[in-house]
């Protein structure tokens, strides 16, 4: 019987669309960019990621465990992030893989289950993030991202960051994946005191979407995605029995005042952190330090660069 790993595999590469940018860093002409990959986590170095150390040994670094046999799904080896309880609150202040090298536009996706902390810490505060993200002196943010606020697992919270610091764009889109709610569909801008402002038409597309019955990213491994265009992005998810690709935000177009949409060259990452001052939608306790080293579990990774037709 083909294994779980493989069937969610076949499944995201099927959905890959074929397009329209050459994979090549345009401030060093002649220097590519990622090639494609999946990364299994099934080896102690990955070929494509480096674990943030935080000045830590290694081998007293007890927060990273690739090639672990999961806890939850027989047979399947995965990379284990254990979040440490003291480390400070703040994005990025947790376990986090970086890519090697730069990534753009193309499919990205990953497998993964987030921690179930409800019946031990249900006011934890802590955040699983998988994204982009690059920062550059002069350019545009590139951060794309997926977020889950592990203290309910039934939502999600997907978007971007762009513009230049200070000067800080978001579009955002947060749902209840196993009721099919969309609590909300905005973007903001520092430019205007960064007031939540609902959006529409091809920004807020589809307008509805299906609920996944018996949907918890604690309890079960989903296939998650995005597919970036330089004028579109598209977050997706695998039905987890069907394999259909549903799509949770089709954004096209541009906000009032900007597109919403990277288009500086970014890295490829996943980070599990401690926050204080974000609670979840259904849970406005919910910023507690972790107690305990509560672990995430990630099966695998990929990226399929979008490519150049003319080549």
């Amino acid at each position: 019987m083909m294994n779980t790993k493989l069937i969610a595999l076949l499944s995201a590469a099927a959905i890959s669309f074929p397009v329209l940018y050459a994979q090549e860093n345009p401030d060093n002409p002649g220097e590519k960019f990622q090639s494609g990959f999946t990364e299994d986590f099934s080896k102690p170095v990955s070929k494509y990621f480096i674990q943030r150390r935080d000045n830590r040994d290694e081998a007293m670094d007890f927060r990273y465990f690739p090639g672990s046999v999961s806890l939850s799904e027989k047979g399947t080896d995965v990379m284990i992030y254990r979040i440490d309880p003291s480390d400070p609150a703040g994005a990025g202040r947790g376990p986090e893989i970086i890519s090697k090298k730069y990534t753009t536009y193309g499919t990205y996706s990953a497998r993964l289950r987030i921690p179930d902390v409800r019946d031990v810490q249900p006011n934890i505060g802590a955040v699983v993030g998988y994204f982009t993200y690059n920062s550059e002196p002069g350019k545009s943010l590139s951060e794309i991202d997926w977020e889950w606020l592990i203290a309910d697992p039934e939502i999600v919270y997907i978007g971007t960051w762009t513009g230049e610091n200070g000067q800080l764009q978001r579009i955002g889109r947060t749902i209840n994946l196993a009721e099919g709610k969309i609590y909300y569909t905005i973007y903001r801008s520092a430019a205007d005191g960064n007031v939540n402002h609902p959006l529409t038409g091809l920004q807020n597309q589809p307008e509805t979407i299906p609920a996944i019955e018996g949907f918890d990213a604690s309890r079960n491994f989903y296939t998650y995605g995005f597919d970036w265009y330089p004028d579109r992005l598209t977050w997706w998810i695998l039905h987890p029995k069907t394999g259909e690709r549903i799509v949770l935000w089709d954004y096209q177009g541009s906000t009032p005042d900007f597109t919403g949409i990277p288009d500086n060259r970014t890295y490829y990452r996943l980070n599990f952190w401690h926050t204080d001052n974000w609670p979840v939608e259904t849970n406005p306790d919910s910023v507690e330090a972790p107690a305990y080293p509560f672990e995430l579990e990630v099966d695998w990774m990929s990226y399929e660069p979008f490519k150049d037709l003319e080549k």
